[in-house]
């Protein structure tokens, strides 16, 4: 930092796609902190280091930056300072705040030097000061490409690059820049591996009203995968060109996500172009699924359950018999999947909480760091798959023997929310923050709450978190669309005792169309039982007693065909009524 003349520098562990996940080469906050959570960025100067994160991880930083000397900051707090702001109260007038370009999205440096710029602070954009550190950093990842065939898809890419050249001419464009790695897998209809646990392959691409450029490295594909995209007008260049590429572009009028784009495309693009900031079109017709992925999602959450199922039965046999360590749980999750049809991989990795365990929203286990599991509380996992055909995420809380009055209430009132956001119509134009208050009602009544958004969009054979549509108490102005799949996992956490999160996947779908306008509501995915033994009764009204009654006998219809005896006899008994 001395040498480049740098008071701060900022990292934000993101690769040059603004990646939720990246591959290892980008994992630079994990590097340098030791904190290995999904959400983080950081400050350094030449006196402090800070690290903000949100609540899902206040427990986990806590515990990985003791002794570091790195601070944690809170973030997407009311009270929370920003990064922007603290660097206005920390420096000086002349002072010069440097970063990777690549690896931060325009609106965030856009929004960054508009609150510098007020002090005179300066920024540099353009400088890694991790990669001269970093020994043996990962290199590019290498995972091979497929391509997505259109029984799993329901639309041709050709169809896809149309649809967003008719979007360039709606808004007057010359062309589109895609760069997020999941839009660009959805637009070619193109997976791979290069990511863990999200079927993506790194590239970018640009879509002109005559051609159609894909930058990967061509050794992904097979020659047959290339010869199909070069047969539906697809020019495949080398990933490494792609920057090239843009400074050749002058005087068009272009499309683009700030937010999903690097500062490093956005500011080479601005030089000599005329850009229209607006969502990315890809995004938004990702997010609506087609009669052929919402097919291939139910087939998965069927498969899904079934997978469970078999996993529960191991759990019930071998509880107090044998050890079991979280650990062991989220390997055997994985083999259970495997088994079933279809299956590429875990769509995250597992999220297994016993006993204190519970209350890290996002503990990530280790062999080291595992619980053992006693015939007694409550487990927490939340896990899913990716399957060729459909994506999962499923969170369940079960007991594993004599459980608490306070377990009970507070696992009840969970299910409570759960079951108010599963069952609610609303009126078309609603948006998921105008939701959010119904999961967490019952709870704020008993004046208890959960710090994590309610839900998040889910892709098919695609990212786990996908957007632009979520749930969760931070405006989001796209509404809820015929075709959405969300998440529903209201949670609640008693720090150092345990946790609890119930979470299905829901389907947008139309309700009815009247004078008063057109409605919709959720066709819940899910196919796994929810632990009645866990439930107070007392606490729930009728509704959503026969709520719960009728979704267990949609799971038994569903997922009894195809299970052995010992399966179903679990299987019935799990979903007798209350």
């Amino acid at each position: 930092m001395l040498e480049n003349g740098l008071s701060a520098y900022l990292i934000n562990g993101s690769d040059p796609h603004m990646s939720e996940y990246v591959p290892d080469r980008w994992k630079t906050r994990d590097y340098l902190s030791g904190f290995t959570g999904s959400f983080g960025f950081m400050a350094i100067t030449q006196e402090q280091a800070l690290l903000w994160t949100d609540s899902r991880y206040y427990l986990q930083a806590g515990q990985q930056l003791e002794g570091t000397g790195v601070e944690m900051m809170k973030a997407r707090e009311p009270e929370a300072i920003s990064l922007d702001r603290w660097l206005y109260e920390n420096l000086e007038s002349g002072n010069i705040v440097g970063f990777d370009g690549t690896c931060y999205s325009a609106s965030e440096i856009l929004q960054l030097k508009l609150t510098l710029d007020k002090k005179g602070i300066k920024t540099k954009d353009n400088i890694d000061l991790i990669n001269a550190l970093w020994k043996n950093r990962p290199s590019l990842p290498n995972a091979k490409a497929f391509l997505h065939p259109i029984n799993y898809s329901g639309i041709s890419r050709t169809e896809k690059i149309l649809q967003l050249r008719n979007t360039m001419h709606k808004s007057e464009a010359d062309c589109i820049i895609i760069s997020a790695l999941d839009d660009l897998a959805w637009t070619f209809n193109i997976r791979g591996a290069d990511v863990e646990c999200n079927p993506v392959v790194m590239g970018y691409g640009i879509i002109s009203d005559h051609k159609a450029k894909l930058f990967i490295h061509p050794n992904k594909f097979t020659h047959e995968a290339l010869s199909e995209l070069k047969d539906d007008g697809v020019e495949v260049l080398d990933y490494n060109n792609f920057y090239s590429e843009l400074q050749k572009i002058e005087k068009q009028r272009i499309l683009i996500d700030p937010n999903r784009a690097n500062f490093s495309i956005y500011q080479t693009l601005a030089q000599n172009n005329f850009l229209i900031e607006q969502l990315s079109e890809p995004a938004i017709l990702k997010s609506v699924k087609n009669s052929t992925e919402i097919e291939g999602m139910k087939k998965a959450h069927v498969n899904d359950g079934l997978a469970l199922l078999d996993f529960h039965l191991w759990l019930e046999q071998n509880i107090g018999k044998q050890k079991i360590t979280e650990n062991d749980v989220a390997l055997k999750l994985k083999e259970c999947r495997a088994k079933k049809f279809g299956f590429i991989g875990e769509s995250f990795f597992p999220i297994v909480g016993y006993r204190n365990h519970g209350a890290i929203v996002h503990f990530k286990v280790t062999p080291d760091t595992a619980n053992e599991l006693l015939p007694e509380g409550i487990l927490l996992f939340d896990s899913g798959g990716q399957y060729e055909y459909g994506t999962t995420d499923i969170t369940r809380t079960i007991a594993l023997g004599p459980v608490s009055e306070q377990m009970k209430n507070d696992f009840t009132l969970v299910l409570k929310g759960m079951i108010a956001l599963s069952t609610i119509n609303f009126v078309k134009g609603t948006c998921g923050c105008h939701l959010d208050v119904l999961a967490r009602a019952a709870l704020w009544n008993a004046n208890l709450n959960y710090g994590h958004g309610t839900g998040h969009g889910v892709g098919a054979f695609m990212n786990v978190h996908e957007g632009p549509q979520s749930i969760r108490p931070d405006l989001n102005s796209q509404a809820l669309r015929p075709g959405n799949i969300l998440s529903n996992e209201p949670g609640l956490y008693r720090t150092n005792e345990y946790g609890i999160r119930i979470e299905n996947l829901i389907h947008c779908i139309e309700a009815e169309n009247n004078q008063f306008g057109t409605f919709y509501k959720f066709e819940t995915l899910t196919r796994y039982p929810i632990d009645t033994r866990l439930i107070n009764k007392l606490l729930l009204n009728r509704t959503e007693i026969e709520w719960i009654n009728n979704y267990h006998k949609t799971v038994l219809t569903a997922l009894s065909p195809f299970t052995s005896s010992e399966e179903f006899k679990l299987l019935k008994r799990l979903t007798e009524a209350i």
